[in-house]
């Protein structure tokens, strides 16, 4: 069974002792926030995708008039409930495609430990950059994304991206089931050098990503 549990303190090696006190970082816990949770987050993915491809027409003012009114309404719906960083369920249901965050692409953890991390999931309308391939800066996103679950992954947590390089082998296209693994590649002290490549349905690799994690010291933001 796939392991999504989030480190905690107690739960670090001696290295880090001092995990509370890196630049103040709130103490992130998997959220459990029920299945209506995941119907919004699924539903306002899909408004998304309409967001960035919806063409009523020339004539259709009253479309947009009536769109913007609704979206207006969830936002009054929501805002008396906004919650600081770390306690609002988004980025924190790793049972939800992105871990329930929009920020992310809908990809979904398939393994996770120290030996590396895999995702797996698909790219839609609302990533695309051109010509229904998607768009150049996304994929930089999922793989900062993949390296900072490789690093916590690891045993490493409470670490920040120093560099990260995408080497673009192919077109990455939408609609289409694809994977990302990641690892470790070695480690230099407080510095660990990750990898992860991107690949299709018969292991074409589309991506390749490194990059460099580096674990704050104490009272480091």
């Amino acid at each position: 069974m796939t392991d999504y549990s989030f480190l905690r303190p107690e739960d670090l090696p001696p290295e880090d002792p001092e995990y509370g006190h890196h630049g103040g970082f709130p103490e992130y816990g998997p959220a459990s926030p029920g299945p209506g949770f995941g119907r919004f987050v699924a539903t306002m993915r899909r408004l998304q995708d309409l967001a960035v491809s919806a063409d009523p027409g020339p004539d259709a003012q009253d479309v947009w008039d009536e769109a913007a009114e609704r979206a207006a309404a969830l936002v009054e719906l929501l805002g008396p409930f906004q919650a600081a960083e770390g306690k609002a369920p988004a980025g924190r249901t790793p049972d939800l495609p992105g871990m329930g965050s929009l920020l992310l692409p809908p990809w979904t953890l398939t393994r996770y430990g120290p030996e590396g991390v895999e995702l797996g999931g698909s790219f839609s309308r609302f990533h695309v950059g051109g010509n229904s391939a998607v768009h150049g800066g996304v994929l930089p996103l999922l793989f900062d994304h993949m390296f900072g679950m490789i690093a916590h992954a690891a045993g490493r947590p409470i670490s920040r991206t120093a560099f990260l390089h995408v080497d673009y082998r192919k077109i990455t296209p939408i609609d289409a089931p694809l994977v990302m693994r990641g690892r470790v590649s070695r480690i230099e002290g407080r510095k660990a050098f990750v990898s992860a490549a991107l690949v299709d349905g018969d292991e074409t690799v589309l991506a390749e990503g490194n990059g460099l994690m580096i674990r704050l010291l104490p009272g480091q933001p």
